[in-house]
Formats: C-alpha cells, sequence, structure tokens
C-alpha cells in the first residue's frame, strides 16, 4: 500500500510539475493580441483630376493669367472656389500643372494662354487710362483697339490731361514688374509750368519731399535745355496718382502740361501723339531683364 500511496503522490507531483501548454486551454487565448479593427466609415468621393506630372507643364494659375482672365494671384482664389475644370473635372489642387493636351475651362468656358503682347502707345491729351468709362468720356483703349487680338491692359496709368507713352501688355508679370516702385523703373516727364521755376525751389525738389504725408523720392530735376526756366525735366519711379503735379504744387507752382517722354527706357522716338507701335524683341528682352 505504501508504494501505491508513493506512487499515487509521484503521479499527482509529477503533473503539477509539467508546464502548461501555450496551445490549448483559455491561457493561450489571453496571450494571443486583440486584432485592431477600425470602425467602418463612409466616404463620398469627388471627382478630380488626377495629381499631374510635376516635372512639365505649366502651373494653373499661370495659366489661367496667360489666357488674359485675370492675375495669378485671382486665379489662385479662383481655382480655391471651385471655378476651374481640366478635362471635365474639378481643380482645386494649388500646384496643379496643365499639361499640353489638357482642356481647361474657366467658370464653363474653354481658355488658352494667349500670344504675349507688348504696345506702346504716345498717349494724347483728353484720354482717360481705363479699359471703359461709364461716363462716356474718351479712353485709351479706343487709341489701341486694332493692335491686338489678345485683351491687353495699360500698365500704370496717365491721368487725363498728361501725355506721352503708356505701355499696354497682356504679361501680368511684367507689368506687375513695371509698376512695383521696388525696380525703380525709370519714368522721365517734361513738365512746362505756370511760371518760371526759382533755382531755389529747384533745390528743395532735389532728393526727398513729403507730399501727402507720405515720402516721395525725386531721383533727378533739372531746366529743359535751350528752354525758359518754366520747363522742367523731372524723373521719378513712384507710381502714384498725379503725383508730379502734386509734387510741384508743393512748392507754389501748377503744372499746364505734363509729357511723359521715356518710361523704363523706352522713347518716344517715330512715334506721333496719338500712335502706337509693337515693342521689339530686344525691347521686350531689355525689360525682363530688369531686377
Amino acid at each position: 500500500m505504501n508504494s501505491n500511496n508513493k506512487s499515487s503522490r509521484g503521479r499527482q507531483e509529477g503533473k503539477k510539475s509539467t508546464p502548461l501548454s501555450r496551445k490549448s486551454g483559455p491561457a493561450s487565448k489571453k496571450s494571443t493580441p486583440l486584432s485592431r479593427k477600425s470602425p467602418k466609415k463612409t466616404f463620398t468621393k469627388i471627382k478630380e483630376t488626377p495629381k499631374s506630372d510635376e516635372s512639365s507643364g505649366i502651373r494653373l494659375n499661370k495659366y489661367i493669367a496667360n489666357s488674359g482672365m485675370c492675375s495669378r494671384r485671382e486665379a489662385d482664389t479662383y481655382i480655391e472656389h471651385g471655378s476651374v475644370e481640366v478635362n471635365g473635372n474639378l481643380v482645386t489642387e494649388m500646384g496643379y500643372k496643365v499639361q499640353p493636351n489638357d482642356v481647361v475651362r474657366f467658370d464653363g468656358t474653354s481658355i488658352t494662354p494667349e500670344q504675349k503682347k507688348y504696345i506702346l502707345l504716345n498717349k494724347p491729351k483728353n484720354y482717360i487710362t481705363t479699359m471703359d468709362d461709364d461716363r462716356g468720356r474718351k479712353t485709351v483703349m479706343e487709341l489701341i483697339s486694332n493692335a491686338s487680338k489678345e485683351r491687353i491692359y495699360p500698365v500704370g496709368r496717365l491721368d487725363r490731361n498728361t501725355t506721352g507713352l503708356l505701355m499696354f501688355t497682356n504679361d501680368g508679370d511684367l507689368a506687375k514688374k513695371l509698376t512695383h516702385p521696388k525696380h525703380n523703373v525709370r519714368k522721365l516727364y517734361h513738365a512746362s509750368l505756370d511760371k518760371k521755376l526759382e533755382l531755389k525751389d529747384l533745390e528743395k525738389l532735389r532728393g526727398e519731399v513729403i507730399i501727402e504725408g507720405k515720402k516721395v523720392f525725386i531721383d533727378a530735376i533739372s531746366y529743359v535745355d535751350g528752354q525758359p526756366k518754366s520747363e522742367v525735366g523731372i524723373e521719378i519711379h513712384s507710381g502714384r496718382n498725379r503725383i508730379v503735379r502734386k509734387i510741384f504744387e508743393h512748392v507754389g507752382y501748377k503744372v499746364n502740361k505734363l509729357d511723359r517722354v521715356i518710361f523704363a527706357e523706352l522713347t518716344k522716338k517715330n512715334l506721333p501723339r496719338g500712335r502706337w507701335r509693337e515693342l521689339t524683341n530686344q525691347e521686350v528682352s531689355n525689360l525682363q531683364m530688369l531686377k
């Protein structure tokens, strides 16, 4: 009996010392990590154009600007608000690049980049610098109506009674460069005053003056050679409205006539009043090289 008891105890002890199998029993379930299943979500897919080839093509905002619809900055706003389609699909991606065979629609109208045009006008008096006028006044657009089939715009402005050089283009990037003061685009005017400009007053206008609370830098000023002292040449790069007239009013003189004779190194040579001409390729290249 003793042997049987020992044998029974041995068997029980053997069972206790045997480790549990990892493949069986409830313990195996606890050791298995729970699977992470995300809750199901339903998405409504918006039909949009696939991402474009970044290595080629032209940025969509530039494409729209080149078509003459608006500026590049304005084009970004239209793209963001869903006004542009490429190949029938909505595009809201700012960096999208248009490929050669793409069809672009702006507010439902098919558009294509225009050929760049650069026109120089010798503006006469009594024409206002605007695309149209609701008061029926004559505009500079009437003078260049047959200059280009593309829609071109004035670069800067000349007031109604100012004559001289005024440029037109559909090249938005160049127009921005020519009108921003930081590029120091040269503008030379011939001013005819109501009386002789005293030397002391001429000296007051050298360098920096304050006009209507803002600084204006006068690049150069002098009497016109061989002319009465009422004829003055003044060079500035500011584009503020009526700024030359205000400069002379600042020292007590009235401008009777004002003529812009140089704009960004372009001159009136062989260009009669009221006539226009296209810029040469060299002239365009010179303008594009401005820093």
